[in-house]
């Protein structure tokens, strides 16, 4: 068998290993069962992947989403891995083909979604196959309570029934110390050896900001920090997808829309632009991301709240798969909270559903008020240690705690009076406006100006007040009555704030952190080495064309920051560039080569794969798990 680490430099072009990386596939090539816990951009494909290349046989990857097989296919090919994938896409002399492929013992690799398992002629092909491991992929979906439940991954356990000497690796970017004994559990993992990495992602920038106009702060994240770069911009709406995504088409941005209401073949069609041209925004629900392997992605924005930590940070970590400068942004406000707590009631769940839906939705609260590192919050959920990043908004400028229990007092005596001696309830817009005093058409008709509480807030402006009830709701001392109007009640723990036995702190928003510098890939190249740097992702963009793939297929840009930064005068040179392997070296070398020294390279060498002309279209339901629905909740307005 061929040492890893050689696999590692010849096929990959990668000096060495990262972080567990080492022990992972030495563990598998050596018989070993794993689990795997290693963020998203931490090279966890490489832990199946190389060791489905030493040992004997065939690695067999179970993967999520049909729809993104022939680009993992696609990128194996252009390191000369034979791979290949079975799904609806192929007619019966394609899928015959990969079979016979798979029997002769002629493919590195194959990949699967989890519901061609259940029928027995794929059972029977692989009894008659040399499987050199199974690899899990996204293994988080097995997981009832995690955020991307896939039914037909609890039945992965056949794996180990029916082939109990294939060692199994299960691999996630995301999971807590619940989920992953989840994980062990339903996929009969008992024995395996349990690899958790750092959960750290320090190139990406994590900031929230209060919500106010969104679409003009998104737009200003984009103009000043992102102009030009590919992001994905996430909404909770099918609605508001399809408002952000126009919104941003008006103002010259190239968006797309990609939601579970979407014709299958638009969706496709988005995808395939998304991960093969350069600079696309995509606006989407939680329906897409998962598995996406496009490593440029340089921002992640939330226009609504996440429903929980665990679903944040596996969306966020779909920027700087390459590790390079990202953001991952959120706009949150007053109305998002009450729309989660009022979801969570409305749902059909049982109460242990609602019970854990509102545990999920308290921490993704108290990230979003920490007056402490961000960073340090989002790691603590997963159990990791950690001290203050410098990179985050709240390190950037750190945010003030005051004591509001006076404002609560006069916020909650108004509820109560309202309540115990009219009988009425209202929402937040209403409160505030008694609070200020303000002369509307309501207040008058429902005399509330009579009330004691009336006027008495004058020393906060209205963005404050909201603010306050805001984080009152996040810390229980608030919540949304269950009429369904988003009306405002107290709790429990309210009482101990109006007797004044509680004191009650609360987070002043600081000034805008000061104008973010650009953040794309190129920016923090020496000035000399940036011409190159972009005559490189020009030709890269020419040859990804010709070759009808996407363009990190040809090389990512931390190659190709690796080669501006350098300037190689010859191939034994370029092959010392991280990411240039034996096969990317005889493809590209001349050309690269060439645009170093000033000349104009050869025309885009043939394709290295055979890729479609446009995306494959989405399996028939007998293969492949529909995407994930989203909640039609009410837009919110912008």
């Amino acid at each position: 068998m061929p040492a890893p680490l050689e696999v590692l430099h010849r096929v990959f072009g990668y000096a060495g290993f990262r972080g567990d990386q080492g022990a992972i596939i030495d563990r598998v090539v050596g018989g070993g069962d794993a689990v795997v816990l290693m963020p998203t951009g931490g090279g966890k494909s490489l832990c199946y992947q190389i060791p489905a290349l030493v040992r004997q046989g065939t690695g067999v990857v179970i993967s999520p989403l049909i729809a993104l097989m022939q680009d993992q296919v696609d990128a194996l090919a252009a390191l000369g891995v034979r791979a290949a994938f079975l799904n609806s896409t192929q007619n019966p002399d394609e899928r015959r083909l990969v079979e016979q492929e798979l029997l002769a013992g002629e493919l590195d690799l194959l990949y699967l979604a989890p519901e061609r398992l259940k029928l027995e002629s794929a059972r029977e092909l692989f009894d008659r196959a040399p499987i050199a491991l199974f690899a899990i992929d996204e293994a988080h979906c097995v997981s009832q309570w995690g955020h991307d439940f896939r039914p037909d991954y609890l039945g992965l356990s056949v794996l180990h029934e029916r082939w109990p000497t294939v060692p199994r690796i299960a691999l996630t970017a995301t999971a807590t110390a619940a989920t992953r004994h989840e994980i062990v559990e339903r996929l009969e993992l008992q024995g395996a050896q349990q690899f958790v990495s750092s959960f750290d992602r320090p190139n990406i920038q994590y900031r929230i900001e209060p919500k106010n106009q969104p679409l003009a702060q998104l737009l200003q994240l984009i103009r000043t920090e992102h102009p030009g770069d590919a992001g994905i911009v996430y909404c909770l709406s099918r609605a508001s997808v399809e408002k952000t995504a126009d919104a941003l088409v008006a103002e010259g941005i190239p968006a797309l829309p990609y939601h579970a209401g979407l014709d299958a073949g638009v969706r496709a069609r988005n995808q395939a632009r998304f991960l093969r041209e350069d600079g696309i925004v995509m606006v989407a629900t939680i329906a897409f991301g998962m598995g996406i392997d496009k490593p440029d992605v340089r921002f992640v924005a939330h226009l609504d709240l996440p429903k929980s930590v665990e679903g944040y940070y596996q969306e966020t970590g779909r920027a700087g798969r390459d590790g390079l400068p990202s953001t991952a942004w959120l706009a949150y406000g007053l109305q998002d909270v009450v729309q989660q707590r009022r979801m969570i009631q409305e749902s059909e769940g049982d109460a242990a559903y609602k019970r854990r839906a509102s545990q999920h939705l308290d921490a993704m609260l108290a990230l979003c008020e920490t007056v402490e590192c961000r960073r340090v919050q989002l790691l603590n959920y997963f159990g990791q240690a950690s001290e203050p990043c410098g990179n985050c908004d709240t390190c950037l400028a750190p945010p003030e705690a005051w004591d509001g229990t006076v404002p609560a007092q006069k916020l909650l005596s108004t509820i109560v009076r309202l309540q115990r001696e009219r009988n009425q309830r209202f929402g937040a817009g209403h409160l505030i406006d008694i609070l200020l005093g303000r002369d509307t058409e309501r207040i008058r008709q429902q005399r509330h100006d009579e009330l004691r509480t009336y006027g008495i807030g004058g020393e906060l402006g209205e963005q404050e007040w909201r603010g306050v009830v805001r984080q009152l709701l996040a810390q229980g001392l608030l919540a949304v009555n269950t009429d369904g109007y988003g009306t405002l009640v107290i709790t429990e723990a309210s009482a101990s704030v109006l007797d004044g036995s509680r004191t009650v702190s609360l987070r002043r928003e600081p000034e805008r952190v000061a104008k973010q510098k650009k953040r794309s890939a190129g920016a923090e190249l020496p000035e000399a080495a940036q011409p190159l740097f972009e005559r490189l992702r020009a030709w890269r963009a020419d040859v990804a064309r010709a070759q009808g793939v996407p363009a990190y297929i040809v090389f990512g840009d931390a190659t190709l920051r690796g080669i501006a930064l350098t300037e190689p005068a010859s191939l034994a040179e370029l092959g010392t560039v991280s990411g240039v392997g034996e096969k990317k070296l005889e493809a590209y070398g001349a050309a690269v080569l060439a645009l170093v020294a000033g000349d104009e390279p050869p025309a885009p060498a043939p394709a290295v794969a055979s890729a479609p002309a446009s995306a494959p279209t989405p399996a028939a339901p007998d293969d492949d798990y529909p995407p994930l629905t989203d909640d039609d909740a009410p837009p919110l307005d912008f």
